[in-house]
């Protein structure tokens, strides 16, 4: 699972590829023993020549000298890193390989993204280590998943069927406590539900009543007309 320092970085990058025009998808699958590319970026200029960047984020010494493969397969490479971490790898980094450091705003700054980017080291032009057609095709994947992703999310609850939500809810019956000293999910759940059903009925009360006294008057308007 992605930390909340990942993810905040992961949205500086998105931000920061859209400024400089790249399209940008994370976790991309290469084929092949390549790996994964934490975040793939494309952009196309007006000879329809590609430009492919690859960035692999990370937060921690520890992650820095993980055994994961680096898929640095793109025309240009970075990663993107604190400046903490910077200054305790830097002479670990190879020449060609270029360097983001991320800089988080202040908590509660009113921005759209939690931090923004600056180059420290820029990545030298190197051929790319797969084909254009490789990448391009999962690079499509990869969108598609996160397009799948995004419309799910906004279906919600309403993608999944009745037995499907009951048999996720079963699966978190060691969360209920019998004894009701801490809040369980299924009685906050059904008093919730309950809560509610009440508001809407009130509503649909409300809306009954005003249409009633709104035939009553009309019905007094044309008992009390004076006749022709």
């Amino acid at each position: 699972m992605k930390t909340k320092q990942t993810l905040a970085i992961e949205q500086a990058l998105y931000a920061y590829c859209s400024e400089k025009g790249y399209s940008a998808v994370e976790e991309v699958t290469l084929p092949d023993d390549l790996g994964i590319v934490d975040m793939v970026a494309l952009r196309t200029d007006e000879q329809q020549q590609q430009e492919w960047r690859c960035y692999e984020l990370k937060i921690s010494k520890a992650d820095f000298h993980s055994t994961a493969r680096l898929s640095f397969v793109g025309h240009y490479n970075y990663f993107v890193l604190t400046a903490a971490l910077y200054t305790q790898v830097a002479t670990k980094i190879p020449p060609h390989i270029g360097v983001l450091l991320y800089h988080p705003f202040k908590k509660g700054a009113a921005v759209a993204v939690p931090g923004y980017l600056t180059v420290a080291k820029a990545a030298r032009r190197q051929e790319l280590l797969t084909t254009a057609n490789v990448l391009t095709t999962h690079f499509m994947l990869a969108l598609a998943r996160e397009a799948a992703k995004f419309k799910q999310a906004n279906l919600g609850l309403a993608a999944y069927s009745t037995e499907r939500l009951y048999a996720e809810l079963r699966k978190r019956g060691h969360h209920y406590d019998p004894s009701q000293l801490i809040p369980n999910y299924y009685e906050t759940f059904i008093k919730k539900t309950r809560a509610d059903a009440v508001t809407q009925l009130k509503a649909e009360l409300a809306a009954t009543e005003a249409d009633y006294q709104q035939l009553l008057r009309r019905y007094h308007q044309v008992s009390v007309a004076p006749s022709k």
